[in-house]
């Protein structure tokens, strides 16, 4: 675990300061918490939900919690928010788990997994299908108490400066992707580059990259993707509903009253519905302004790219599995409720999408 100095940006915060942030302030019984995230400042979905989420439990705790936001950089940066938030230094983090997924491989099937569960079914396997007890599990190793906090839905595949209809056309590739869809590439010939949301159009424009996920039309275009890149890709196999959870310090989160928790979790599960409201709406938004645009091109990726990446996928899952009991364990449930889920949705959502198209067309 890394000592609180160290993840203060970069350990540049002198020891006082990191003394001073240790613990929640607490005057009158109210309690003022620290929420450092991992998104840029500004008007953007994942900060705006963040943002929100604060509100919501400082309204329903009567004000007893009163919650600072603090965006990337502010505070902490945003790869060492899990860190900082384990360490104490702030109180919670809104932060995505695949960021630090080299601590526990297992934290992947938390976030997104490729070819992995959609939005819904993720609520579904975490809330009621066993998948918060062994999430609990892996964070409180770090003194972290994970919950659900956003949701974007279904991804999109990404940006790119050139066309990629062919499987060879991924190889020396320079794509922004975070775990495990990074893996899938780095197997399929790409060169993998990991930086920051806020990092990525600056990366683009000194050809650093050549492509990049993020989110999907509404934060993608907040971004300003679609102003350095002509080629838009679609789907995503990388994170078809990823989950951005809400870290609690362990030692704060045990501290509170019940009514305090029950409160924190009534918020973060609100907040995973509004944002995945949010998201669809605003990126039907989007997408129109895309389409209308003559410079951008949506293309969908082709069966024999989407075949081998699904081919590959499978295997980086089942090899992850084997690195230890704990994430066999977590492999084990997910990949049973998925079959599940899967063999369910046909009939019901991909059923109902299908007779919907044709009722329609």
């Amino acid at each position: 675990m890394r000592r609180r100095r160290d993840v203060l940006l970069g350990g540049t915060v002198v020891v006082a300061a990191a003394g001073r942030l240790s613990a929640p302030a607490i005057a009158q019984g109210i309690k003022e918490l620290k929420m450092a995230t991992s998104w840029p400042a500004g008007p953007n979905g994942l900060q705006i939900s963040a943002e929100r989420l604060a509100r919501s439990i400082t309204a329903l705790s009567d004000g007893r919690l009163k919650i600072t936001v603090y965006p990337d950089g502010s505070l902490v940066h945003a790869f060492e928010v899990f860190d900082a938030v384990s360490a104490g230094v702030v109180d919670m983090c809104h932060s995505a788990e695949s960021y630090v997924q080299s601590k526990a491989p297992a934290l992947n099937f938390f976030d997104a997994v490729p070819y992995g569960l959609t939005a819904d079914e993720l609520s579904a396997w975490i809330n009621y299908g066993g998948g918060q007890a062994l999430w609990d599990e892996i964070d409180a190793q770090f003194n972290i108490k994970p919950l659900m906090a956003c949701n974007p839905g279904v991804q999109m595949g990404g940006w790119f400066t050139k066309e990629v209809s062919t499987l060879q056309d991924l190889e020396g590739l320079r794509y922004r992707m975070p775990e495990l869809g990074a893996e899938v590439l780095r197997r399929m010939g790409a060169i993998v580059v990991t930086v920051p949301g806020a990092e990525i159009v600056g990366a683009f424009k000194s050809g650093a990259i050549d492509g990049s996920e993020w989110i999907g039309p509404w934060m993608d275009m907040d971004l300003g993707l679609h102003k350095v890149a002509d080629y838009y890709y679609y789907p995503g196999f990388h994170q078809p509903g990823e989950n951005f959870m809400l870290g609690v310090n362990k030692s704060l989160w045990d501290g509170l009253t019940s009514t305090d928790r029950a409160v924190i979790e009534a918020a973060a599960q609100a907040e995973v519905t509004r944002s995945l409201s949010q998201f669809n709406a605003e990126n039907v938004k989007a997408l129109r302004q895309l389409r209308n645009d003559q410079r951008i091109k949506i293309v969908k990726f082709n069966d024999v790219l989407v075949k081998e990446l699904g081919r590959v996928s499978k295997e980086v899952l089942a090899d992850i599995a084997t690195k230890d009991t704990q994430i066999r364990k977590v492999y084990e449930g997910y990949m049973d409720f998925l079959a599940g889920v899967m063999d369910w949705g046909e009939l019901s959502e991909t059923g109902y999408r299908n007779m919907r198209r044709l009722a329609l067309s």
